[in-house]
């Protein structure tokens, strides 16, 4: 049986590609606003492309915000793609008067580089991983130090604790690109548009959902 997954619409990022590529990961993959779907779901994802703030408004217009917090604190397997990886957070440099979900420590901040610098802001195209030893999460199993994956932002969280870092990526400077605790996984890049590498992210992550 397919592990029913819900992929939350608040109405930013491209959800069918990522419902997609769950399906191919053998998912039955659900885009959903409904918080009674997400809370019945036995696995979550949270995707997004857009602003920090204007996520937040969205997810708490939608009554999505609280079913967020009780997902992650009950451990069911969840995973957070760019925004909804920084939504983890407290709060963003994007966005100063918005609080996040707060359930990590520390803030997103904004890449700053000198105007004489080569490196461009957004952070835009292929990237490495750093993995931290052992593995922090079963969603980087078979995930090497030569594989790339697509990143597109401009701002990347901070986590105070060191110890959630599952992976660093290095753009001008080294940023946590990725954090794991417990059946949490989030990621600052996109591993439904990072082809073999992402979906075998992807793929240890359906496979970490037990189907009812």
């Amino acid at each position: 049986m397919r592990p029913l997954i819900a992929v939350i619409d608040y109405g930013m990022g491209n959800l069918r590609s990522v419902q997609k590529a769950l399906e191919h990961a053998g998912a039955d993959a659900r885009v959903t606003d409904s918080p009674e779907v997400v809370r019945k779901a036995q696995g979550v994802v949270l995707p997004g492309v857009g602003a920090f703030g204007e996520a937040v408004r969205r997810l708490k217009a939608k009554r999505l915000w609280n079913a967020l917090r009780e997902i992650v604190s009950s451990d069911k397997p969840f995973l957070g793609i760019c925004l909804g990886y920084q939504l983890l957070f407290e709060k963003s440099e994007e966005n100063p008067g918005a609080r996040g979900l707060g359930l990590f420590k520390g803030p997103v901040r904004r890449f700053r580089f000198p105007k004489a610098s080569s490196h461009k802001v957004p952070h835009m195209g292929w990237n490495t991983l750093a993995l931290k030893r052992p593995a922090r999460s079963a969603c980087l199993k078979g995930i090497g130090r030569k594989d790339y994956f697509y990143f597109v932002h401009s701002f990347y969280p901070a986590p105070r604790d060191r110890s959630l870092i599952a992976g660093l990526t290095s753009y001008g400077r080294t940023f946590a690109s990725a954090v794991a605790r417990g059946n949490l996984f989030a990621c600052q890049f996109h591993p439904e548009k990072s082809g073999r590498p992402g979906q075998r992210i992807l793929k240890n992550f359906v496979q970490g959902v037990n189907p009812c």
